[in-house]
């Protein structure tokens, strides 16, 4: 298996821009979520690495070497499609077998190889039936043993779970994670699924509009998010986000909301103007001490949790509270949140602001500062 490092990486569709300047690095045996909304270049990052498209511009390592302009047959990597790509006149045991067959191996090691793969996957049952009868589940797992049987350096994953019913999907991500662990491959997985991508994830890197917003680990994306797309995109419910003007001094560790003074990281670098403050709905204390004032417009019970529905002057919150906490719609409740789970955006770049908490998130991102230029390109997106 390797390593595979992406290097200003850039795909244009005539006068579109699907793919804008991306870098990132995935590890050696690496599992590696490709994150975000449909039409962001998720899809067509894959391709690339895969061989399937060519990139206008950038490099594309594998195992050290450049591959870029490189035809798939040469990258040793294999790809695995949301819709199984199956061969439906062969059974399972020629769809598996085939790849080795066109590699011109003996008959006796695809047989004994083929047997490996089966056993890994627990299909040893249906190796000689019609692909044309399985269940979703059984033929994406056919297409799993097709791409594992060649021990690539690398596998390319797009959607695979996509095709089936939710209950499935949930038990054939953890199978696939499993897959993963036992064979220690290089695994790079698109999804447009933030729960997927958490849940099954080494490393993720978060795309939109053409643009790596963020890379990193589950957590950081989830604790310290770079760009109020990612605050956003990730989490169910999503991050908070409460507006308000204000000026904050590098070195800083308070703000003031209207009247409301409120602790915050400690900042690394002053910003101006409008402002927005994130906080997730499970780190909003509910509090009649607590001097910013906001009304319960609605509680959805969760069974040990509900979810509360708050108004303030500054935005709407959804606040993630004990049940056995007693709130009622029309109820008039303080709100406040730890300074250690509040980030801070300048609201016109959309970038959070650096502070010590989240500096070497931000750092390990692949964006520049809040404070940089917006570079996140255009609207416009039509490839995946």
């Amino acid at each position: 298996m390797a390593e595979i490092v992406i290097r200003n990486l850039r795909k244009e569709f005539g006068d579109f821009t699907a793919v804008r300047e991306s870098s990132f690095t995935i590890a050696d045996g690496e599992f590696f979520m490709l994150l975000g909304p449909s039409g962001c270049g998720k899809t067509t990052t894959l391709r690339m690495i895969a061989g399937l498209e060519l990139p206008t511009g950038g490099e594309i390592f594998l195992d050290g070497e450049e591959i870029s302009q490189r035809p798939p047959s040469q990258r040793d990597i294999a790809f695995v499609f949301q819709m199984f790509a199956l061969y439906p006149h062969m059974n399972v045991r020629r769809n598996i077998s085939y790849p080795l067959i066109s590699q011109g191996m003996k008959r006796r090691d695809v047989r004994a190889k083929v047997a490996e793969v089966a056993g890994i996957l627990g299909i040893e049952d249906i190796l000689n039936k019609p692909v044309g009868g399985l269940s979703g589940g059984d033929r994406q797992r056919v297409a799993l043993g097709r791409a594992i049987v060649r021990d690539p350096k690398a596998f390319m994953m797009d959607e695979p779970l996509g095709a089936l019913d939710a209950e499935f999907r949930e038990h054939m991500s953890e199978e696939l994670r499993a897959l993963h662990d036992r064979m220690g491959a290089t695994t790079v997985y698109v999804t447009h699924d933030q729960l997927e991508a958490m849940q099954m994830g080494d490393k993720i890197v978060v795309m939109n509009n053409a643009v790596v917003e963020q890379f990193g680990t589950p957590q950081d994306i989830y604790d310290k998010p770079a760009t109020l797309f990612v605050a956003d995109f990730i989490g169910s419910p999503s991050m908070n986000f409460l507006h308000f003007d204000g000026h904050i001094e590098a070195g800083q560790s308070n703000a003031t909301i209207g009247n409301t003074p409120f602790a915050v990281p400690q900042q690394l670098e002053s910003s101006n103007g409008k402002l927005v403050l994130g906080v997730r709905p499970e780190h909003i204390t509910l509090s009649d001490e607590a001097s910013l004032r906001a009304q319960v417009l609605a509680v959805e019970y969760l069974g040990t949790t509900q979810i509360v529905l708050l108004q303030c002057e500054y935005g709407d919150l959804k606040a993630r509270v004990d049940s056995a906490l007693t709130v009622s719609v029309g109820d008039q409740v303080g709100i406040s949140f730890k300074a250690d789970t509040i980030t801070l955006f300048n609201s016109d770049s959309g970038k959070a602001i650096r502070s010590v908490l989240n500096d070497l998130a931000l750092n390990n991102s692949g964006i520049s500062s809040s404070t940089d230029n917006d570079s996140s390109g255009n609207g416009d997106h039509h490839h995946g």
